[in-house]
């Protein structure tokens, strides 16, 4: 038997006491997306820099926002991404909007922090394919870079050094101020009857056992069912998930479970990227994970529902940024 359960049933086998019924809220509760959050703003603007530069690659090719474009809902909107020389991944990129609020980087969740993610895609060869000893070289030479980490870093130009601002950064990348979180903040004209038609049914057929909290996901890991890969054909090291980490038999094809906030923006979907739209997306969600045939109405009341969570980024909604 998997042992990541899904979330209600975990929830329903446990003794309710105050503490841990509020425990439970804080982290299942559909809340509104804070409209700011606090941070290190020196260290978001050195950040920012380090995230769109391509100093980062072997060949100066590739940046952070190749793969994760803020114009294309923080992801490339590919089914997998290409990295120097063209090298095709194995794996969908995520979203890296609300990324801050993941509690764990990566499909895999082999990353426990923003850092320690930040640190990785710089030397994988099918992606930057760079050492970071010759980034940091790099970057002590570039003039442009002298005054952000003097002060920020006392002049110490290190990968751990490069690697935080950067997570500062992508803290900084949250969404806010869709019209669910209106909705949410108790304005009920701020979604169509179809639109909480749709929410209703996410949550009557438990589509938030997973996707659950503020972000709609991003704070579990869940089984895949097999019967997914059964249908596709074919199974690859990419949908082994956990598995590739921990090489333990019961994490395999389990992933960590993504926000669904901005979904709209991020097609195609799943972790292979082979769906291309969202309504066939909810759909097939709903046929392995909850065992339900759901009606051609009712897939569209839930992607409209979900299409009511794009948010803002600096002001102005993600799919008018495309």
């Amino acid at each position: 038997m998997k042992k990541y359960l899904i979330l209600s049933t975990i929830l329903a086998s446990l003794v309710t006491s105050p503490s841990f019924a509020e425990e439970v809220e804080d982290e299942t509760t559909i809340k509104p997306i804070p409209t700011e959050i606090e941070l290190n703003l020196d260290k978001v603007d050195l950040g920012k820099k380090l995230y769109f530069d391509t100093q980062l690659s072997k060949d100066g090719t590739i940046s952070c926002a190749s793969c994760h474009a803020l114009e294309k809902g923080g992801t490339d909107q590919t089914p997998t991404s290409t990295g120097i020389g063209g090298q095709v991944g194995p794996i969908n990129s995520p979203t890296v909007y609300n990324s801050g609020a993941n509690f764990v980087q990566f499909w895999d969740g082999r990353a426990a922090t923003l850092e320690e993610q930040a640190l990785g895609p710089v030397e994988n060869p099918a992606e930057m394919g760079e050492k970071w000893a010759d980034v940091i070289i790099k970057l002590k030479a570039d003039a442009s870079y002298k005054a952000g980490f003097d002060k920020i870093y006392q002049g110490s130009i290190t990968k751990e050094h490069a690697a935080d601002a950067i997570a500062e950064f992508e803290r900084s990348l949250i969404t806010p101020d869709s019209r669910f979180d209106k909705y949410l903040k108790g304005d009920e004209t701020a979604l169509t009857k179809q639109e909480i038609l749709g929410y209703n049914l996410f949550l009557d057929k438990g589509c938030n056992s997973c996707h659950s909290g503020t972000y709609l996901g991003g704070n579990s890991y869940q089984a895949m069912s097999e019967d997914y890969f059964t249908d596709r054909g074919n199974i690859t090291e990419a949908d082994y998930g956990r598995f590739n980490v921990t090489k333990d038999e019961d994490d395999k094809y389990i992933f960590k479970v993504p926000t669904l906030r901005n979904v709209e923006v991020t097609a195609p979907y799943f972790h292979d990227g082979q769906v291309k739209t969202l309504e066939e997306a909810v759909t097939l969600m709903a046929k392995y994970q909850l065992g339900d045939e759901i009606t051609q109405d009712d897939a569209k009341a839930i992607s409209a529902f979900l299409r009511s969570t794009t948010g803002k980024y600096q002001g102005k909604y993600l799919d008018e940024m495309q």
